[in-house]
């Protein structure tokens, strides 16, 4: 893990882009000491926007399950009937 000040990324951006390309670890960049941004190679940023979109639908997928346990499940003629296709 590097941290950099913005400062310094800003003066050798290049060097700091093609870190986070080849080592797949990101770059933070800091201001008074503080984390305020990273530098990440775009595929490993799709790959976690991904892995966080599965997980808010295996999350979605739970909540409905339980729900539905919890509720019942809804006679397939009432289903057809609250669509208007009955």
């Amino acid at each position: 893990m590097t941290e950099l000040t913005v400062s310094d990324a800003r003066a050798r951006l290049a060097d700091v882009v093609d870190e986070a390309r080849v080592r797949h670890d990101p770059v933070y960049l800091t201001r008074r000491g503080q984390r305020v941004a990273a530098v990440i190679d775009a595929d490993d940023l799709d790959r976690l926007i991904e892995a966080a979109e599965d997980l808010a639908d295996i999350q979605a997928a739970r909540a409905a399950r339980s729900e539905m346990t919890s509720e019942g499940a809804v006679p397939w003629d009432q289903v057809k009937a609250d669509l208007g296709l009955a």
